[in-house]
């Protein structure tokens, strides 16, 4: 039983595995790291703005 399962759990990770290139994984990192900066500009800015609001 246990080894129909690691059968299946081997062929869907090896299926997803080929069907990745490397242009797929240098795009999904760019796009993180790009939201994470948007994300931590916003909150800054957001962060002094709020400052401002209660001075």
């Amino acid at each position: 039983m246990n080894n129909i399962r690691i059968s299946a759990i081997g062929g869907t990770l090896c299926s997803i595995w080929a069907s990745i290139s490397l242009g797929d994984v240098l795009q999904t990192a760019l796009t993180a790291a790009l939201g994470t900066l948007v994300s931590f500009a916003t909150s800054r800015l957001l962060g002094r703005w709020r400052n401002k609001q209660k001075r």
